[in-house]
């Protein structure tokens, strides 16, 4: 195990740079999560501390090692990607030792890890079949097992869910995180889904166009995020943005005054009201919405409504029975209201 450390790190190719100067601190032992849209940087970053991309400038130290210059052989580490790359023609046991027998490991020893990550992953009745024998969330635990046998430094994961169903993610979500805590390995994890990133990283890294847009722990993000896009991107379904000014009788938006967090100084600025879907409740004293669709969930029903001429999402946990067309009301809670200002998206309170 080991910390990780980027520090001043860009990536171009030719003229066109790609990375802009990052800086991430990853603690030994930490499950760090780097989240953002397509195209944003995430997996070349990945990939330059791999060893798989060579970087245009700054420092990559795994431990107190700088492996700028180390082949990926060298740097400790093992990564699993997204398409299992396994082969077809080895059985799951000679998959698992692969990297073990091609660094010349004694037969004894490598038969030995295979059964110890066979036995942490529930593979040991598997070991003799091959990969196409396997279902896919089988054959990432062999992708995973192989790369756990070599007891790296760092564990490097790149969106190794995105091949699965929806169910399947849920349960493999699950057990790389199991499997994280029982073994306490520095892990790096890549993702475009926020949801893996929330339930899964003891700190996110939002990245947007080359750019660390923000780092903090899961609910640091969700509760306190840093701008209007960090906001936007971390909780599902995404938050709402009213575009209007800050009043002294509260936020006046197009067609409705919404109520502002105590203390806001009304100063007439331009700003974004945020507000998550979760964070609105049905409520007589409310304000009026006109209802566009209704969706029971079970547990929930998401309504997309009209608050003044700006479309919202709302989440309850009480049952919606209004139709299209009709009125309800609802009040957003002013304890977890977010102001953003509306030309750089920066926060405001």
């Amino acid at each position: 195990m080991a910390s990780v450390s980027l520090s001043g790190i860009t990536k171009s190719y030719g003229k066109h740079a790609v990375i802009h100067g990052v800086d991430i601190s990853i603690a030994d032992g930490e499950f760090v999560v780097l989240v953002g849209p397509s195209g944003c940087g995430k997996s070349t970053l990945l990939r330059m501390l791999a060893g798989l991309e060579t970087i245009t400038g700054g420092t990559i130290e795994i431990g107190d090692t700088v492996v700028n210059d180390l082949e990926p052989k060298q740097r400790d580490i093992a990564m699993v990607f997204q398409n299992y790359a396994l082969y077809p023609h080895m059985t799951v046991a000679a998959n698992m030792g692969f990297s073990l027998r091609h660094r010349g490991t004694a037969k004894e020893d490598i038969a030995s890890r295979v059964e110890w990550a066979a036995g942490i992953l529930g593979l040991s009745q598997y070991l003799g079949r091959y990969p196409r024998e396997l279902s896919g969330g089988q054959r990432q635990r062999v992708a995973m097992g192989r790369a756990i046998v070599r007891n790296p430094k760092v564990f490097l994961f790149d969106e190794p869910l995105s091949n699965l169903d929806a169910k399947l993610r849920v349960v493999m979500r699950s057990e790389i995180k199991a499997l994280h805590q029982r073994l306490k390995t520095t892990t790096v994890y890549v993702t475009h889904d926020q949801v893996e990133a929330m339930t899964m990283a003891d700190k996110i890294v939002v990245l947007n166009g080359g750019n660390v847009e923000q780092i903090g722990a899961p609910l640091e993000l969700y509760d306190r995020p840093a701008n209007q896009f960090v906001a936007g991107f971390i909780g599902s379904p995404a938050m709402n943005f009213i575009p209007g000014t800050i009043g002294p009788d509260g936020f006046s938006a197009d067609g409705v005054a919404l109520p502002l967090p105590h203390g806001t100084r009304a100063d007439g600025q331009r700003a974004l009201y945020g507000v998550r879907p979760e964070h609105f409740a049905l409520s007589p004293d409310g304000l009026p919405a006109e209802i566009v669709v209704v969706e029971p969930m079970g547990s929930e029903t998401q309504v997309t409504m009209k608050l003044g001429a700006t479309q919202v999402i709302g989440v309850f946990r009480e049952r919606v029975a209004a139709a299209p067309g009709e009125t309800i009301t609802v009040a957003p809670d002013t304890t977890a209201i977010h102001l953003f200002d509306a030309e750089t998206g920066a926060r405001l309170n």
